[in-house]
């Protein structure tokens, strides 16, 4: 940026930032914006959104009885979590209801990241979207963590990982640290041989440092297909394996069964997610999910106790009470 955009820039800012007092903090109609202003009531209108995308306004909704907050309390109360639910109409598609919960999880997000904190990220379909819908907060000494390696026999993963991770350090100034490893090896005894190098365990090391964790959940039954399940990570033989040992759905790329276990979960022999052990130690454990399809894998990460913050559409939130 030269100094002309910068300057032009920060117009903007200093614009934008004094319609946001007008208009929310002294209830001033946009006509009388632009008026104080000496502009036009659409530049009003560009100059709050622009304090809205950008983070320089912060806009909560409390309710004592609306529904979602209604159903928000019961999932405290039944599954000892915090939930956020995001209302969508009932019939709206899948790839609808995901773009709208992931901009609200984007917006949500900012709560719990700051300066000196650790993010960890597992890619994926669902943190995709939300990594296109994230309000920019500048933190300083933090940083971003990728959970789980993205190779695999079509592609490097690197471009789409790498993006993902970059869209949130951008937003938050903080640190990226990528983990270059494929999203399974091909033998067991390769990643063990892999875990002992000191490149690894480092990225392992801060793995198990993190202050809050961001995940989506993988399912074979959804109708936007997670990632891992479509995009080339998976053979015929791994889904008849995961078929065999009864998995129904994973974070990042570690399977579970319907009541929360791993173990003897072959594939995970071989995969590079963080175990449920290192997870369950992130005092701050934020799911996002969007879509019916997902409620068992969503059941099943509840029964594994990953869970500490919960952002759902309010069709699943419902579900999850019956």
């Amino acid at each position: 940026m030269n100094e002309f955009d910068a300057a032009s820039e920060t117009a903007k800012t200093r614009d934008a930032l004094r319609a946001a007092h007008l208009y929310y903090m002294q209830d001033l109609t946009m006509d009388a914006i632009a008026h104080e202003l000496h502009t036009s009531r659409s530049s009003v209108s560009r100059l709050l959104s622009h304090a809205r995308a950008s983070g320089l306004v912060d806009i909560q909704i409390r309710s004592p009885r609306d529904m979602p907050g209604r159903i928000e309390e019961a999932i405290r109360e039944r599954h000892g979590i915090t939930a956020h639910v995001v209302p969508v109409p009932e019939n709206a598609s899948d790839v609808d209801r995901l773009e709208r919960v992931a901009l609200s999880a984007a917006r949500i997000l900012g709560q719990f990241f700051d300066s000196n904190m650790s993010l960890g990220i597992a890619w994926g379909s669902t943190m995709s979207a939300l990594s296109r819908h994230l309000t920019p907060k500048q933190t300083h000494n933090s940083q971003i963590v990728q959970l789980n390696g993205a190779g695999n026999m079509r592609t490097t993963g690197i471009l789409y990982a790498s993006e993902i991770l970059r869209r949130f350090g951008d937003a938050y100034g903080a640190h990226v640290q990528q983990f270059p490893v494929p999203a399974f090896f091909d033998d067991p005894d390769t990643k063990h041989a892999m875990w002992r190098e000191r490149s690894t365990q480092r990225v392992v090391q801060m793995q198990g440092s993190m202050d809050v964790a961001l995940f989506g959940i993988g399912s074979p039954f959804a109708e936007v297909p997670s990632h891992v399940y479509a995009g080339g990570y998976l053979e015929p033989e791994d889904f008849q394996s995961l078929s065999r040992d009864g998995a129904i759905g994973d974070v990042a790329t570690v399977f579970y069964r319907a009541d929360g276990s791993t173990d003897g979960i072959a594939l995970n022999e071989r995969g590079t997610g963080p175990s449920f052990e290192l997870l369950r130690r992130t005092p701050r454990r934020v799911c996002v999910v969007a879509g019916l399809s997902k409620l068992p894998s969503l059941r099943g990460a509840l029964s594994a106790e990953l869970v500490t913050d919960l952002i759902v559409d309010e069709s699943t939130a419902r579900a999850l009470l019956d």
